[in-house]
């Protein structure tokens, strides 16, 4: 694949705590100059960010985030504003305590709800994986797909670990009904990209593959 082709499925991704509205412009400067999916952003910018990038590239932002442990009533409630803020696409994080318990009904019972809230934006579920076994993960898959979710996601970027090879092929084997891969945190190479994209992730969580495109381009 080429550069273009994998930037084009890159969510670019700015979502630390000191991130300030500069940065966050600069991030969407450079999500459309290199072709990028989307950006994906702290809520509180999305208002901003949305009236800064003019329908030039869709808008993602984060809810329950990193933790996933707040009430489906806030996220319900977090989800509504960023939507109607002008949010575009949205990376939930389930919690992962009722995965522990095996509550498997309120987990898919959140995703349904936010993903009615949703209707036909974008909704990512990010599961993440490092915490997780591999008994888990598949069922997560099967709930993510029961629960009509459009994407299944990695990780936070905020946890132990990112996305690794070996969870997006188990997802690739155990989604379906049109659920898509996002894999998300420790992505450092165009190398590395490609070959999640061959496992079968259809986006990518990471700012490293635009700031290094950025880099290659600048005049010596």
């Amino acid at each position: 694949m080429t550069h273009s082709e994998i930037l084009g499925k890159v969510d670019h991704t700015l979502l630390s705590q000191t991130a300030t509205w500069k940065e966050i412009q600069t991030l969407c400067d450079d999500a459309v100059a290199y072709g990028a999916a989307s950006v994906c952003i702290p809520p509180s910018y999305v208002r901003r960010a949305k009236a800064y990038v003019d329908g030039r590239i869709p808008v993602c932002t984060v809810i329950g985030f990193p933790n996933g442990y707040s009430t489906t009533a806030v996220k319900a409630f977090e989800t509504q504003t960023a939507l109607d803020d002008g949010a575009d696409e949205i990376d939930m994080v389930i919690n992962l305590g009722d995965v522990k318990d095996r509550n498997f009904d309120a987990i898919e019972n959140e995703i349904k709800t936010l993903k009615k809230i949703c209707g036909d934006k974008i909704l990512k579920v990010i599961i993440e994986t490092c915490l997780l076994t591999d008994g888990e993960k598949i069922k997560l898959c099967q709930i993510v797909t029961s629960a009509e979710a459009d994407f299944i996601k990695t990780s936070t970027g905020f946890s132990t670990s990112g996305a690794t090879f070996d969870d997006v092929a188990l997802f690739t084997e155990h989604v379906h009904c049109g659920v898509r891969i996002k894999a998300a945190g420790g992505i450092r190479s165009f190398e590395d990209a490609e070959k999640f994209i061959s496992l079968g992730a259809d986006r990518l969580g990471t700012s490293r593959l635009v700031n290094l495109e950025k880099e290659a381009l600048q005049p010596e």
